[in-house]
């Protein structure tokens, strides 16, 4: 177990031994897990200086490119894996994925790309994704992703900002079933999105040039991976926040090698040779993190459409077909088989299995007893948080400590994470306060796209505790050293593990003539939570508006932004300045101690809400 040679070679007796040395010596513990972890590349001379999140250097003089870690190994080793909803399975050695990606590179290049551009996919999760995205990493691009049920205006508001250059886009795509042609889709972003001068098409016909054609002439190029700085940008992610467009999140694509493959490596056990699954798709970061278990000498298994289709038992019969030893899935997909009362064992042997993670939510306590008892007691519960703000995780499994129901085990190495109050004291076990961080770690982003001054990244993080990451969770510490994530402390929804950005919805639903105001929030539910959409209209909210805001939210946002409910509402709680306060709703709503509403200029309105909350349905 790697973790606990890292403890041994260290003289430590225990993790949090460990744990306290590396948050006390930074630099010193991110340059052994780079050689521990088998990072390929020049580390450089000069060491990291760790000076506060605004001014840390990382590895500094360092040579890389994170290629060459994550295709490293015997050319003979399957390393990926694809499975759609008809059962099609698709395999790739290690040799397979070297030439596929060193083809893409090559077509990269002669379309122009050089590092530091931007390309842009959207795409289902399939290893066309996989390997365009390598491709890019080799040449020094910048890549972005999302998945297919994003429609033309959330695909507009992230890509629109960052102007790639190159767009890989599917021509259709599965879900449960149904089959979905993207041709309209295509155009429109095509038409908003100027910047894209090559656009290649998987799984149809489109309107580019097909995938297979676009490699065809370039198949048997040597793969030449382009030697880059550290900081050197690999990804952008997305993060919706309260107001304006996503967040374009830019991370360095060897911070993120650095800090998942410590995750990977230390704390949740993966090895070489392991078989490890992500439910995910490509708008998510953990694909990002799925795709970086290739630098563990994994294989990864790429599972596209609907983790439910044709049946609820669908990744454990995966999981025996492939022998997983690693399963990653949301804590709300876990409750929707403990509800069903599934058999995982019905679809053949679950022996390999050595862990199941949990993320997107807090995993319940129940959620815990169920895998212990439906799966098997010995099957480690890692249960992780963190997310796209540093695509990767604050707190998560430990390999070496016990798993307890209800918690996640530990902090990350490396960094020092607690829990706060307002003024930013560290807080007693078992009081709930805010998570934060107050050592910088190497996937920390690099900057927001477009905020030149760094007035965005500086309020998404450092507003609330000077110097000291605040991740927006409430959270509370536990008497072993664990956590417990409570949610959300600003109104960014988080609904079935997925975080959304209120604005995305607001966007849509205020763009139809029959609304003239809206207010979303995440209401607790069931051990989850579920959307509810407020909305003001002169007319009855009826079957058919009702119907009408739904059709839109999916098809020009995403499925994930439909509501669980919309209500009808007299108006919305507004500032003097006429900014509104989706925050003292959702306090009210998940029956929180409500904040001081003094800035409020229609502080009466919120009294509509409490009657509403009280006399909401229990879940």
């Amino acid at each position: 177990m790697l973790l606990q040679r890292l403890i041994d070679e260290l003289g430590h007796s225990s993790f949090r031994e460990t744990h306290q040395w590396s948050i006390d010596h930074p630099a010193e513990f991110w340059q052994l897990a780079w050689g521990e972890l088998g990072i390929v590349g020049d580390p450089g001379s000069s060491p990291s200086v760790v000076e506060g999140f605004h001014d840390t250097q990382w590895f500094p003089r360092a040579s890389l490119n994170v290629v060459e870690t994550l295709l490293a190994g015997g050319s003979d080793d399957e390393v990926m894996v694809a499975l759609d909803e008809e059962g099609t399975r698709r395999s790739y050695t290690r040799g397979q994925l070297r030439h596929e990606v060193a083809a893409c590179a090559a077509a990269l290049v002669q379309a122009g790309v050089t590092p530091g551009d931007r390309v842009a996919a959207w795409m289902p999760h399939v290893p066309e994704t996989v390997i365009f995205a390598l491709g890019a990493l080799c040449v020094g691009a910048i890549v972005s992703t999302a998945s297919t049920d994003f429609g033309p205006g959330a695909l507009v508001d992230r890509f629109g900002q960052i102007e790639p250059v190159v767009l890989l886009a599917t021509a259709s795509s599965r879900y449960a079933g149904k089959d979905t042609q993207h041709g309209s889709v295509l155009e429109e972003v095509l038409r908003h999105i100027p910047s894209i001068h090559t656009l290649v098409v998987a799984h149809g016909d489109g309107q580019g040039i097909s995938f297979e054609q676009w490699l065809a002439p370039h198949r048997g190029s040597r793969l030449s991976p382009v030697p880059l700085p550290f900081d050197h940008p690999g990804f952008i992610l997305f993060s919706s926040g309260t107001t304006g467009k996503p967040k374009c999140i830019v991370h360095r694509a060897a911070g993120v090698l650095l800090k998942v493959l410590s995750e990977q490596g230390y704390h949740l056990d993966i090895r070489p040779g392991d078989r490890m699954l992500y439910a995910t798709t490509c708008g998510w970061m953990m694909w990002n993190w799925l795709v970086m278990g290739l630098g563990r000498g994994a294989t990864i298994v790429l599972v596209d459409g609907s983790p439910g289709y044709p049946d609820l038992s669908r990744l454990w019969s995966i999981a025996a077909s492939e022998k997983l030893t690693f399963l990653g899935v949301s804590a709300a997909l876990i409750d929707t088989w403990r509800k069903a009362t599934l058999d995982p064992h019905q679809g053949g042997s679950l022996s390999a299995l050595r862990t199941i993670a949990s993320t997107g939510s807090p995993l319940s306590p129940e959620g815990f007893d169920w895998i212990a008892q439906a799966v098997s007691p010995d099957v480690v519960v890692a249960s992780i948080a963190g997310g796209t703000d540093l695509c990767g995780c604050l707190v998560l499994g430990v390999a070496t400590e016990v798993v307890r129901r209800g918690e996640i085990t530990g902090p990350a190495l490396g960094l020092d994470v607690g829990v706060v109050d307002d003024e930013g004291k560290d807080l007693p076990v078992g009081a709930e306060g805010e998570l934060v961080c107050r050592t910088p770690f190497p996937s920390a982003p690099l900057y927001f796209w477009g905020d030149s001054e760094g007035a965005r990244m500086r309020g998404a993080y450092f507003e609330r505790f000077e110097g000291i990451w605040a991740h927006g969770d409430f959270a509370t510490t536990t008497p072993s050293g664990g956590f417990v994530i409570l949610g959300r402390v600003d109104a960014t929804l988080n609904a079935k593990g997925v975080r959304i950005g209120t604005a995305e919805i607001y966007r849509v639903v205020l763009s139809l003539p029959e609304i003239t105001d809206a207010l979303a929030i995440a209401q607790p539910w069931d051990g989850d939570s579920r959307i509810v959409l407020f909305v003001v209209t002169d007319k009855e909210l009826d079957e058919q508006l009702d119907s009408l805001i739904r059709q839109e939210l999916r098809s020009q946002a995403s499925p994930r932004h439909v509501p669980s409910l919309i209500v009808r509402a007299p108006e919305v709680p507004r500032t003097r300045s006429g900014k509104m306060t989706e925050l003292a709703v959702a306090d009210i709503v998940a029956g929180r101690t409500e904040r001081d509403t003094s800035s409020l200029a229609n502080p009466e309105s919120l009294e509509w809400f409490r009657q509403w909350a009280s006399s909401s349905p229990a879940p």
